[in-house]
């Protein structure tokens, strides 16, 4: 049933969209295989040695993936297109359209913009072509403007387009709106690539024509996202309005191969926990034993490479936080998301005048006032880490993310400038998530290669010491417990919690809860807002009676 539907769903497409159909033809014509229809694409299509699939992202955008044979992957993006003569058409109407736009209201939300759009192009377009020989000249507003002939699949696709380049983000719009995509990379006019959830780094069809092209996209993007960028300030770094965080080098004089930029995906709803142990992120033993730390207040920083997942791991993980606690979350761009219905968002601001300015390092201080059970820290850079571990001396759990592959280089980088974060406080911090990505059979991976306890500072070591509770193997690509009857944080800090007479007895309660993190995973309870159900009817029962008899351990 659900195969059929794919294949009627597509049939729709292929009848309602002109482009769709005339891709689909074109690409058979050439004598490949017709792609198999698919309205979601499932993880172990990764797989796959050879693939020819097709999908929807916004209709009318499409996405055709495919790798046949010794030819590399690559990605197409499928959307309208307009003749050379339609194109000069559309040329027309623009700058028509701006000559009538200012005197029109100003829009607030997309729904306006798009019914402004409706009554500005019915001033300059007709269908009628009986009442024009070429062109139809019509005084309007003060100006001499001259009506367009189109057809009306030459309008639609116009529209699509003029909403395209305005108000959303030109050529990489149907990149943009693919959910499976996590990373957009552009140098200079070549093709883009992008990093796919499902099939690594491919190659994409979408290029630009040429560098004043690209120079424009950028300008017209850092000034939506209020920093400007120009030769004087070539590199910033910012948020799209989704989210997504955007890095652009902007000149030839700093990027030789032309400008270039980075775009890396922002998820509306993250990934879930029981999702990252289907994807072999973590196991469920390494679930439940997070899920006791954010549960009884252990301080925990996920650490690892950039692009090695730590923000998503970290968003998984906030579910294991009473739902019944205040949250805070401080960052410089905003990809946090936290399910407590208590949770404040902070984010930093660093454009206008310098007395304005509000860093990372003011609104962890901020946090501190307002008695948060968590403060959870997007990234540590700087001297708010300093603020951080102030905060974990004082009683508030902090967990947030960090640039460093081991404990070691971890408490070097909070110890050295600029953090400075003298080694004797070290021990305020319980657990250290580390986490890589490496490619596997050509698709990129990500996995938790260990969980290390920090246990307490050593005045006669001058050091800190340390524990390794679990372990990647790579070569099985499995995770094992060593802190089986040998963990601090569970038997030293959370049994007492607990009020476990015996302290060995938490290593039973570790197993009850990754049964209850297997029970989801068994029944595809993956999703973002199935999962926050689950642990939110947990917390508001105090534990898992408030569970469905199937999920309890």
């Amino acid at each position: 049933m659900v195969i059929e539907d794919r294949f009627k769903k597509f049939a729709q497409f292929r009848r309602e969209y002109p482009h769709l159909e005339e891709y689909l033809s074109d690409w058979v014509e050439k004598g490949n295989k017709e792609p198999s229809p698919y309205l979601h694409l499932q993880s172990d299509m990764a797989k796959l040695k050879d693939f020819n699939f097709i999908y929807p992202t916004k209709p009318p955008m499409f996405i055709h993936v495919f790798k046949m044979g010794i030819s590399g992957k690559r990605y197409i993006t499928i959307e309208p297109k307009m003749s050379d003569e339609t194109h000069e058409k559309y040329d027309e109407i623009l700058q028509s359209i701006l000559k009538e736009a200012p005197y029109e209201k100003a829009h607030e939300t997309r729904d306006q913009f798009e019914k402004t759009l409706d009554r500005l192009m019915a001033k300059v377009t007709t269908q009628d072509r009986s009442a024009v020989g070429g062109w139809l000249s019509e005084k309007m507003s003060g100006f001499e403007t001259r009506k367009v002939y189109v057809t009306g699949r030459e309008l639609e696709e116009m529209k699509y387009f003029l909403v395209r380049n305005i108000i959303e983000h030109g050529p990489l719009e149907p990149i943009i709106r693919d959910a499976y995509i996590e990373d957009i990379h552009s140098i200079g006019t070549e093709r883009l690539y992008i990093v796919h959830k499902v099939f690594g780094m491919m190659a994409t069809n979408v290029s630009f024509r040429s560098s004043i092209e690209l120079d424009e996209f950028l300008r017209t993007m850092s000034e939506r996202i209020g920093k400007p960028v120009s030769d004087a300030k070539p590199i910033i770094d910012g948020a799209l309005p989704d989210g997504s965080r955007i890095n652009i080098v902007y000149s030839e004089d700093v990027s030789k191969q032309g400008s270039s930029f980075t775009i890396r995906k922002f998820s509306e709803k993250p990934f879930t926990v029981t999702a990252l142990i289907k994807f072999g992120t973590l196991n469920t033993e390494i679930g439940a034993y997070l899920w006791l730390c954010l549960e009884n207040g252990m301080s925990v920083i996920v650490s690892g490479e950039t692009a090695s997942g730590k923000t998503t791991t970290l968003n998984a993980i906030l579910t294991f936080i009473n739902h019944n606690q205040k949250v805070y979350s401080a960052e410089d761009t905003p990809e946090v998301i936290a399910p407590q219905p208590v949770w404040q968002r902070l984010i930093t601001r660093d454009a206008g005048p310098e007395a304005g300015r509000v860093e990372l390092f003011d609104l962890v201080r901020a946090a501190l006032r307002s008695r948060p059970n968590y403060i959870i820290v997007g990234e540590v850079r700087g001297r708010e880490g300093s603020v951080m571990f102030q905060a974990m001396q004082t009683g508030h759990a902090v967990i947030s993310t960090f640039h460093a592959p081991s404990t070691k280089q971890l408490i070097q980088r909070f110890t050295g400038d600029p953090i400075n974060v003298p080694i004797r406080f070290m021990d305020n911090l319980n657990a250290v998530v580390f986490q890589s990505s490496l490619y596997e059979g050509g698709r990129l991976i990500r996995r938790v290669t260990s969980v290390d306890e920090i246990i307490r500072y050593s005045k006669d070591l001058d050091g800190v010491l340390t524990r390794s509770v679990f372990r990647w193997d790579p070569f099985t690509d499995t995770h094992f417990f060593r802190g089986m009857n040998n963990s601090f944080i569970l038997e030293e800090k959370i049994a007492p919690r607990l009020k476990f007479e015996d302290k060995r007895m938490i290593y039973d309660e570790l197993r009850a809860r990754a049964k209850i993190l297997k029970n989801m995973v068994d029944r595809n309870i993956v999703g973002y807002d199935e999962v926050n159900k689950v642990m939110g009817a947990y917390y508001r029962a105090g534990g898992p009676e408030g569970l469905p008899p199937e999920l309890r351990p």
